[in-house]
């Protein structure tokens, strides 16, 4: 890019730029844009929600990230591409990077329909656009761009345009608009992209995404750039993220990193490699940036990927002053500039960036620097506010660099050479190297690194992650000898021909022959190469980056290597041979080398040979001396190679010899082809085939298909043309398709089939494990084989060693009754003159029975209470009312003390109030409800007498919501079913064997049908139209009798298919406008015994995670903490629904769930064949937050709609209002079951808080509401009794104890987190950017795990489901 010092017109240039800049403090005017519109000839984008334009044929190409187009489109959403663009759903939600090229100056979901706002577009190259273009990139780039003139422009300008949004009859849209401008100014040989925002121009920072329905949510929007590349292109790629908070976007108008404020200037493309986008900072690149590592989140989920993320924090309102006194301070290359168009006001203009300074002197400001970069290859950009003070350069002799300053720089065998524009480094006699890091010469060199890899060899995948590499150098005759251990089959094998992994060394040690250097005398060991490899005929494209890292210990060069791509398949009897070979490489500047070439290799089986051949292209790019005379090209000569794989070792291991020496500029060089330097104009998903001489075609590569002007993807698995062997799965990819192994099994040799796994020894199943006898804990397998002790309930320790628990210490039976211990239990008797099971006793007097109400009982035998405070306050002889009840007001008679209690006595903590104060005002307490029978039995069911249990010997009963017992039982492991009366006892006659159809107990069900799935989804839907669909919405057409009707059609568009009887589409009978398919109607087979419905999946025993995502809910089991990804299915489909907040009822195995679609609550058990069951079907707008108290059998619930906060019992019944006031958008909600305290965020954007309250409404307070932004997820710890939330605006995640005491931050760098739930010491929480479940460690607060579904949309409410109740007694 750097193109010598200024001269003829550029230096021009300069000045008349440095003539007219001034505006320092102030914002861009809306005439500082380029000038736009139909009197410059711009073309209009079509009025809509997610239009583009037809492709802009450039007239010259141009360069993004060093990839020639020579088209651009222009999108309605903020965005400009080299391709068409995909439907907005596919991205504008995500984070970056994109899976297609995308220059972003304000990407969010946009709206111009009604002619609402404008976006013009179009190419220029007229002296007075080119002169503004160049006066702002030589402002952002003063010295490598102090002579770039641009030959085009093009202009894209949004103007006016607004949030897309869902207006229902009557309301207005918002009056919120923006505008902005992006140009991309370039010559032959450089791109770069200027990002224009005017004061006042952004009025709105995100937009709201299309399906969170009545969910109050608004994404931020994102600025930067996405190369659009990657295996996986949503979740990895090459991007540059410049804003995606908040925070970052509200600078974009007052902060700059050009002198401008409002005015972003990049460099993104070049003929010379450009691995990133490089941001205007004074200098090129901001000198001396904050490099910052992806953080735990990255380690923990990119690693294997080995990439890295930089970060160029924002300075604001910092003073530049010299960290050097003696030479005085520095300043930017460019004082005082504003491109030529933009005025200046009269107050600017007398405020210059030089300063008087107290000592006389001057001082000097300038810009901030960008609020927040993030540059890198992984999905995830982070945004740090991190200040530093860059260095700023200026032409000034008196701040050059010089060997005084940076001499250590140099390695200790280098010396420092002062140049007139700065200094370089130089190894000193007998050493060799860049003269930052220089070796002996003709010494034996070690080399250790690490290789991870993703390959496809064949159609099996294959995954390998930090093996072992090791290479040995002999420099005295260029020979150096590679070795890479640990590499799975078929991987190894197929890495044979690969040799340009051990030639990169041959390279850099190579012999030099005189006048010529070889690869480490250029580079040193710091470096990055990337090389492409493609292997005919069958076109498998692999590419390798290996990145020097420096020289470590006893001068041991450390490198990364990252393989990925495909491979052709090698059987195990061959062996490769690789001729010697000559390679010539290009040195196009002082920081990258590039080189060509196509190879053959011989696989030789026996007798059999065959002549094979790649194509390979690489670069090397590195930090050298400028001032570096390097030469134009080099010729290595490789006199030796040799490739291995030896199968006793499981080593791959590479030899060559090689020299490097001039090469001579003759015939033997002719020009390349555009194929083969990527100088060709092929679409992305065309093949560039060279022809005769610099001629070439464009062809559709193997996996594609011409689809009018380009190419389309071909779904290999869809059409059958895949060649997955038994026992895989066959996944489509751009251009081709894998195959990966199902479940238990693992790719064979052949690299096409599947074989079983060998099944792993289970320490808990041969018993093996070190655990505590089976009477007292249990063996839980983890990965690795290392299985987990956990004792059994009724006994404590860590599972190896358990220890009876004395229950009765916690006096779990009645007052007037006796506990005894037992192991693992224990049981109660009343005393003599009562009667009852002992946890319910019943005083007998003069024939009479009477029931002591608890409040009763602690009056008469006030003794009977455990050492240890009392319900009510040590000491303390509670006051009961005419029932018996506890009165909510209680006054210890002999202190003075006064507080509340609720309805089990427990003291209301926060109301004691002290004696000759006034009392608290207390409220009346719930009613006692007296345990039933039955629900005794089942909380207690080792208290049960022994004998026969009153439904059969170690059955658990099941009771209606009424507590009573069902008059169907069936046992749970024996398949038994029998009929019982009202006390349980088994009916005789009735019990029948499993297997068979169980009796007919009880009262026939009422006749009254209710809603059918059909009836259901049609009504929600209806409802989220308004009553009145438009004609191209689709509503589900139902039968008399609720069924869906076979034929379903999408309002008047024409297209039918048929459904099941699950209204789920049956494939391949979508028919055309004009005709109908033939559906049948798909009547299930009649069945005696509930069978479960097609659309649930009951889960597997043990702990797992389930989470809402849109119409359904998922699975997510876990292995200890550890996500079982492969394990993940859907547990229940629930058509026509958006279901936001969920939870788990631990007794009764159910989930409940709000749906703002449907606007109602339900739930559904567990169990084989359950149905889902509306329990609140009114009065409802937007529910959202739902928490389930299991040991007071009620939910609680937020509702956005109507700002409310309400609870009701299980069934739906005994329905109130907790709060209406003082709530703006209430979203998550939270319970404690055990202590009865209520939890709840705020998600008001002016006054954001979390709040309390006992769960009857009591004690109502503000726990949290300072440095918080967003409070979208929370949830309280039973065990650690921690109340923690994840902040969508603060990016944190935080805890704090039930009183707001202990604040602490987890993590702080969060992406978008919706919901979040505690489990063990882990959190996990779902996430609006990466569109999955993330996993966070709670005592490092790193990330160690994330699932994203194979179907991305939006995921909501997230829950854990125990295998047992949390926090309660036994």
């Amino acid at each position: 890019m750097c193109r010598g010092p200024a001269g003829g017109g550029g230096g021009g240039m300069l000045v008349a730029v440095l003539t007219v800049l001034a505006a320092v403090g102030a914002a861009l005017p809306r005439p500082g844009l380029l000038p736009h519109g139909p009197a410059r000839g711009d073309a209009r984008l079509r009025p809509g929600d997610d239009e583009s334009s037809p492709g802009v044929l450039l007239r010259r190409a141009l360069r993004l990230y060093g990839r020639a187009a020579r088209r651009l489109y222009v999108g309605t959403n903020g965005v400009i591409s080299t391709q068409d663009f995909p439907r907005e759903t596919q991205y504008v939600d995500d984070d970056f990077p994109t899976d297609f090229p995308v220059i972003a100056p304000f990407l969010a979901d946009l709206d111009t329909s009604g002619d609402r706002g404008n976006i013009y577009y179009r190419q220029d190259d007229s002296p007075d656009v080119l002169d503004q273009a160049a006066g702002y990139i030589q402002a952002g780039f003063p010295r490598t761009a102090v002579s770039f003139l641009p030959t085009d422009a093009f202009i894209a300008t949004w103007e006016n345009v607004g949030a897309y949004q869902e207006l229902s009859q009557g309301a207005e849209p918002s009056e919120k608009l923006n505008t902005f401008q992006a140009v991309l100014a370039y010559d032959d040989k450089d791109t770069y992209a200027i990002f224009l925002y005017p004061d006042g121009g952004l009025q709105f920072l995100g937009t709201r995404p299309k399906e969170s329905y009545n969910v109050q949510l608004e994404l931020p929007a994102r600025v930067g750039f996405s190369r659009g590349d990657g295996d996986d292109p949503k979740r990895d790629g090459l991007f540059h993220s410049l804003a995606s908070s908040e925070e970052a976007l509200r600078h974009l108008e007052r902060e700059s990193n050009v002198g401008v404020p409002g005015v972003w200037v990049f460099h993104v493309g070049s003929v010379a490699p450009l691995e990133h986008v490089e941001p205007g900072g004074g200098g090129g690149t901001v000198q001396s940036p904050v490099h910052h590592g992806l953080g735990d989140y990255g380690r923990a989920l990119y690693s294997r990927n080995n990439r890295a993320s930089t970060e160029l924090p924002a300075q604001r309102g910092a003073e530049a002053t010299s960290p050097h006194p003696d030479h005085g301070p520095r300043a930017p290359a460019l004082l005082g500039i504003v491109p030529k168009g933009l005025p200046v006001s009269p107050g600017q203009e007398r405020s210059r960036w030089l300063h008087p300074d107290e000592d006389g002197g001057a001082r000097q400001r300038y810009s901030a620097n960008p609020s927040s970069y993030s540059s890198g290859h992984h999905g995830v950009g982070v945004e740090e506010d991190v200040h530093f003070n860059p260095d700023v350069f200026t032409y000034s002799a008196a701040s050059k660099e010089t060997c005084a300053q940076h001499h250590g720089r140099c390695s200790p065998h280098a010396f420092c050479t002062d140049y007139a524009t700065g200094v370089c480094c130089h190894c000193r006699a007998t050493y060799y190297g860049n003269g930052r890091q220089c070796l002996p010469e003709g010494a034996v060199h070690r080399l250790n690194g690490k290789v991870s890899g993703s390959l496809t060899v064949g159609r099996a995948s294959v995954r390998f992650q930090d093996v072992d590499l090791h290479a040995y150098i002999v420099g005295s005759d260029g020979r150096t000898y590679t070795a890479i251990s640990g590499v799975p089959q078929p991987a190894a094998r197929a890495l044979l021909p690969l040799l340009p992994i051990g030639g990169l060394f041959a390279w850099l040690f190579a012999l030099e022959e005189p006048g010529a250097e070889n690869g480490f005398s250029i580079t040193g060991a710091e470096f990055t190469q990337s090389l492409e490899v493609t292997f005919y005929p069958g076109e498998e494209t692999v590419h390798v980056t290996q990145t020097a890292e420096g020289l470590g210990p006893d001068n041991y060069l450390n490198l990364k290597t990252h393989i990925q791509g495909q491979v052709p398949f090698l059987p195990e009897n061959v062996t490769v041979h690789i001729a010697p070979y000559k390679e010539l490489y290009h040195y196009s500047n002082s920081a990258a080398v590039t080189s060509s070439a196509h190879r053959e290799y011989i696989l030789a089986a026996g007798t059999a040979n065959q002549t094979l051949s790649y194509r390979l292209r690489q670069n090397v790019t590195f930090a050298g001396c400028p001032h570096a005379r390097l030469p134009a090209r080099q010729r290595l000569s490789v006199a030796r190679a040799f490739a291995l794989y030896d199968g006793q070792e499981h080593v791959l291991r590479y030899a060559l010899a090689a020299r490097v020496g001039s090469a001579q500029d003759d015939a033997e060089n002719p020009p390349v082809n555009p194929c083969h330097d990527n100088t060709h104009v092929c679409e992305v998903t065309a093949r560039c085939q060279p022809g005769v001489g610099m001629e070439y075609t464009c062809e559709c590569a193997a996996g594609y298909r011409r689809d009018g002007r380009g190419c389309r993807d071909v779904d290999e698995c869809a059409e059958g043309l895949s060649q997955c062997g038994p026992f895989t799965v066959c996944l489509n990819v751009l251009g081709s398709y894998r195959c990966e192994c199902r479940s238990g099994y693992r790719p064979a040799e052949d690299g096409q089939a599947c074989v079983p796994l060998a099944p792993a020894s289970d320490p808990c199943e041969d018993g093996s494990h070190p655990c505590a006898p089976g009477d007292r804990a249990r063996c839980l397998p983890r990965a690795g084989g290392r299985p987990a002790c956990e004792c059994l309930p009724g006994y404590t320790g860590d599972g190896i060693d358990c220890s009876d628990v004395d229950e009765c210490a916690e006096n779990p039976c009645d007052p007037a009754a006796a506990c005894y211990n037992t192991p693992g239990s224990f049981s109660c008797r009343c005393q003599p003159g009562y009667e009852g099971d002992g946890f319910q006793c019943t005083h007998t007097a003069e024939g009479s029975t009477q029931r002591l109400t608890p409040c009763q009982h602690e009056r008469l035998y006030p003794r009977a209470v455990l050492p240890g405070p009392s319900p009510v306050n040590n000491g303390h002889v509670p006051q009961c009312d005419e029932e018996g009840r506890y009165r909510p007001l209680q006054c210890h008679g002999s202190t003075g003390h006064c507080w509340c209690v609720d309805a089990a006595g427990q003291e209301i903590a926060g109301t004691r109030t002290v004696p000759g104060s006034t009392p608290p005002r207390c409220g009346s307490p719930e009613p006692v409800r007296q345990l039933t029978p039955c629900e005794h039995e089942r909380l207690y069911p080792r208290a049960v007498p022994p004998g026969p249990s009153p439904v059969g010997d170690g059955h658990v009963p099941q009771c209606d919501e009424e507590g009573r017992y069902r008059p169907l039982q069936c046992h749970g492991s024996t398949g038994h079913c029998w009929c019982v009366d009202a006390a349980g006892q088994e009916i005789a006659g009735t019990r029948t064997v499993p297997g068979s159809t169980p009796p007919r107990c009880g009262s026939p069900e009422p006749t009254e049908r209710p809603r059918t799935m059909c009836e259901r989804w049609r009504q929600s839907l209806m409802e989220h139209y308004g009553g009145s669909p438009r004609r191209d919405q689709y509503v589900p057409q139902c039968e008399a009798g609720g069924a869906f009707t076979p034929l379903q059609c999408h309002g008047d568009s024409g297209y039918c298919w048929c459904v099941d009887e699950s209204g789920r589409e049956i494939q391949g009978t979508r028919s055309e406008p004009g005709s109908t398919p033939p559906c049948l109607p798909s009547v299930a087979p009649p069945s005696v015994r509930p069978s479960p419905r097609p659309d649930v999946s009951p889960p597997a025993t043990g702990t797992f995670l389930l989470y809402a995502q849109g119409q359904q809910i998922g699975y997510l089991p876990l292995n200890g903490t550890r996500l079982q990804k492969e394990a993940a299915k859907t547990l229940l489909s629930l058509h026509g629904s958006i279901v936001v907040g969920i939870d788990y009822d631990c007794r009764e195995k159910t989930i409940y769930w709000t749906d703002v679609a449907g606007r109602t609550i339900s739930r559904a058990s567990l169990e084989p064949g359950a149905e889902p069951e509306t329990v609140i079907n009114s009065g409802l707008i937007s529910p959202e937050g739902l928490a389930v108290d299991h040991l007071r059998r009620a939910m609680f619930w937020t509702d956005s709609g109507l700002d409310k906060i309400e609870r009701a019992r299980l069934d739906g019944s005994e329905r109130r209002v907790l709060f209406d006031t003082e709530l703006v958008n209430p979203r998550a909600i939270a319970v404690d079951p055990v202590r009865g305290n209520l939890y709840w965020t705020d998600w008001n954007r002016e006054a954001p808080k979390i709040e309390t309250s006992t769960v009857n409404g009591a004690n109502r307070r503000v726990l949290v509401n300072k440095d918080i932004g967003l409070p979208n997820g929370l949830t309280f710890d039973p065990f650690s009794k921690l109340l923690c939330w994840a902040d969508a605006g603060t990016k944190h995640l935080e805890c704090t104890f039930p009183d707001g005491t202990g604040r602490r931050v987890i993590q702080n760098n969060l992406n978008y987190p919706f919901s979040i739930i505690s489990y063990a010491n882990h959190f996990y929480h779902t996430d609006w950017r990466r569109d999955g479940v993330i996993a966070i460690d709670k005592e490092t607060g790193s990330f160690t795990d994330e699932y994203l579904p194979e179907q991305r949309s939006h995921l909501y409410g997230i829950t854990a489901v125990y295998p047992y109740c949390p926090g309660a007694r036994k």
